[in-house]
């Protein structure tokens, strides 16, 4: 397996680690020094156990969020991923209480993998912009 065809087997799996939250594979997946930065916290949040903690924090306001590979595109040491993101607004998000209301967002975000396989840079297209249209923020 080529390198490219590597990553993209990598994203499949870093889609159902997200999807389910699995430390795991969060740990393999996910290079211990990755830094990433989130409206979640005001100070990088690092390796497996930070990323996942984005995904714990989207849950806390969208308890059966989801997000779905619709595309992917991948070049060497990068891969291009379109997500659709889908949920229900059934508990506090970024102080706005509930509205039940269902979202759907495409987001955009480009990954970045080190020698050993392992995500060590997620660079992300402003998706909040849609998940706040989606509940009625904006």
């Amino acid at each position: 397996m080529n390198l490219i065809e590597r990553n993209k087997e990598l994203m499949k799996k870093f889609e159902t680690m997200i999807n389910t939250a699995d430390e795991k594979l969060a740990q393999e997946l996910v290079a211990p020094g990755a830094a990433f930065y989130t409206p979640a916290s005001p100070e990088p949040l690092y390796g497996g156990s930070g990323y996942l903690s984005i995904v714990h924090w989207m849950r806390e306001g969208f308890s059966d969020v989801q997000w779905h590979i619709t595309d992917m595109v991948a070049d060497k040491d990068k891969v291009a991923v379109k997500w659709d993101l889908t949920g229900t607004h059934d508990g506090e998000f970024m102080g706005i209480k509930p509205t039940n209301k269902k979202i759907f967002v495409c987001v955009m975000n480009f990954y970045y993998f080190n020698k050993e396989g392992q995500v060590v840079n997620d660079i992300a297209a402003e998706g909040m912009i849609g998940i706040l249209r989606g509940i009625g923020a904006m």
